[in-house]
């Protein structure tokens, strides 16, 4: 399946119906652009599945050694500063900004823009639709 992109924009998405948007449906992949659009996506296959699964581990052996910060999965969403809400295929917090974080924040979608990112781009993945994700995490 293709990604789909919903222009939400005159319904105005408040971050709690994203959230329970994202709880009631924990089959698809949700995310949200700055520009208010709504962004679905099907799991994705085992090929892309594998070559995720070995990028998060690399990260998170690095990151076993230096004790640096934290690592995520695609399964994290971010509540980045402009707005967007968006799960990168990997990503790393230093841990002190993360630590700044309160529980509740570190429990639901964090507020925060990761240091490090990882996008993996899949046969179904638009290359258009991914550049404007990264420059998201780099507003």
């Amino acid at each position: 399946m293709e990604t789909l992109v919903l222009n939400l924009e005159t319904v105005n998405l408040t971050d709690a119906q994203f959230d329970a948007l994202c709880q009631k449906n924990r089959d698809w992949k949700f995310e949200r652009t700055v520009k208010g659009e709504l962004i679905i996506m099907s799991p994705v296959g085992g090929m892309s599945g594998g070559r995720e699964a070995s990028l998060i581990s690399l990260l998170w052996l690095w990151n076993d050694r230096t004790n640096l910060g934290i690592v995520f999965s695609s399964s994290t969403i971010f509540r980045l500063p402009n707005g967007g809400d968006r799960s990168p295929d990997a990503a790393w917090i230093e841990l002190s900004r993360w630590e700044n974080l309160t529980l509740a924040e570190k429990e639901g979608f964090p507020p925060i823009c990761p240091d490090f990112v990882i996008e993996l781009r899949s046969r179904t993945d638009s290359l258009k639709l991914l550049k404007e994700k990264m420059e998201e995490y780099l507003d």
